[in-house]
């Protein structure tokens, strides 16, 4: 509560009587704690949404999905990423270097893509490879653009030693 008191305080001009206030704020702290308390317990947060990456088990046979359908993309140094169709062995395509632009690997996907529904009538599947010098920013923004362009089968495998060895011919590695 709020309290006057009086005091007495001699100056330079005689005797003057000053009234001193002083205000209890414990009442309002406790209020605004219990504002806060209240709003805390009453928002909904945001909740982090991901993307669902299903990855096959160990024991899986790989098969089913020919090469001639697979795009893979090694992801290198330097924020440029390795693509070509078919398997690492024989490349149906040239190894090409892109790099993480609406002009590099999202065109490359989306070109290849075209490609191979025009040719088969299925779907593209891509395999994305990271290596130990790409960035995990390099794998998201990979993944982000498998997303936009509405690839509907890609996993996360393994970098092999022949991809490897594509990405040092391409000084990328």
């Amino acid at each position: 509560m709020a309290e006057l008191s009086a005091s007495e305080k001699t100056g330079s001009k005689g005797s003057l009587k000053k009234l001193s206030v002083r205000v209890d704020l414990t009442a309002m702290v406790d209020l605004a704690f219990l504002l806060i308390t209240f709003f805390m317990l009453a928002t909904s947060l945001s909740k982090p949404h991901m993307m669902a990456v299903a990855m096959p088990a160990k024991d899986t046979p790989v098969g089913g999905d020919p090469a001639s359908r697979t795009m893979t993309i090694c992801l290198g140094k330097n924020n440029q990423a390795l693509w070509y169709l078919g398997m690492a062995d024989k490349p149906l395509t040239v190894p090409t270097l892109v790099n993480y632009s609406r002009t590099g690997l999202r065109n490359a996907i989306l070109n290849t893509s075209n490609k191979i529904f025009k040719a088969t009538g299925k779907g593209l599947v891509v395999i994305v490879k990271p290596s130990a010098h790409s960035l995990y920013s390099n794998l998201v923004s990979t993944l982000d653009e498998l997303n936009i362009t509405s690839v509907p089968s890609y996993a996360i495998a393994d970098i092999s030693p022949k991809d490897i060895d594509l990405l040092k011919e391409q000084k990328a590695f």
